[in-house]
């Protein structure tokens, strides 16, 4: 009998805000390949928490509210992990697609993998238009300032753990996930795109739900564009 090489230790951070109708259906779709899965309340007023712990994952409370804040305390939590999934609480990806996400760094063909909803199957109005807008501008900028070519800068997302701790990871709020990829590209960090699904939401989007939530989150990703192309 021959016996494999051990996978790689996958952990799983799941920010999590007002998802109780989610946020079970979520976690009941990941794949059994994640070692340990992490859902960070990041202040919910509902029973967010409570779900999650019912189906016997780790969950901490971030008070500081922002995506990246709550990133960032999941990090604490990821142990020995080798690779880490960052995948949302409200239902809109799918997690039994996270092997497409770990697949080209567990054989060692990249660094940082993008799930792409652009390029893969999306249910109708699962991203609005300004959605859609944005995704296309941001993946532009990143193309002509970093020679990054994506079509995405969607959250669902796999990075080799060293790589992730090596970033320095700062941005608190809708920053985050583009912090990520323009210090990846500086840091010449393998960053590849898979096709990935995508449905509407269960729940109010925290960003797209309101024109203000969206201005506010477009600027916020323009600054870090900006901060993050000169320095570090």
């Amino acid at each position: 009998m021959t016996t494999g090489k051990p996978g790689p230790r996958v952990a799983v951070i799941i920010p999590a805000l007002n998802e109780e109708e989610s946020i079970g259906l979520v976690l009941r779709a990941i794949p059994p390949l994640a070692a340990r899965v992490i859902v960070v309340d990041n202040g919910s007023t509902d029973r967010t928490a409570e779900e999650a712990r019912g189906a016997g994952v780790i969950v901490v409370r971030e008070e500081r509210k922002g995506y990246g804040y709550a990133c960032l305390r999941g990090m604490m939590e990821a142990g020995d992990a080798d690779i880490v999934v960052f995948l949302d609480g409200d239902y809109s990806d799918f997690p039994e697609e996270m092997g497409l996400l770990i697949a080209p760094i567990a054989e060692d063909k990249a660094d940082l993998v993008i799930g792409s909803r652009i390029r893969g199957r999306r249910e109708r109005g699962a991203l609005p238009p300004q959605s859609v807008v944005a995704n296309i501008v941001f993946s532009r900028v990143l193309r002509l300032l970093f020679g990054l070519r994506v079509t995405d800068i969607g959250p669902f997302r796999a990075v080799r753990s060293d790589c992730l701790l090596s970033l320095d990871m700062r941005e608190g709020t809708y920053g985050w996930t583009l912090e990520m990829m323009v210090k990846a590209a500086r840091r010449s960090l393998r960053v590849v795109e898979v096709p990935v699904s995508y449905r509407r939401r269960i729940g109010r989007s925290k960003v797209t739900g309101s024109l203000r939530a969206s201005l506010k989150a477009a600027a916020r990703m323009t600054y870090t564009i900006l901060r993050y192309s000169h320095g570090s």
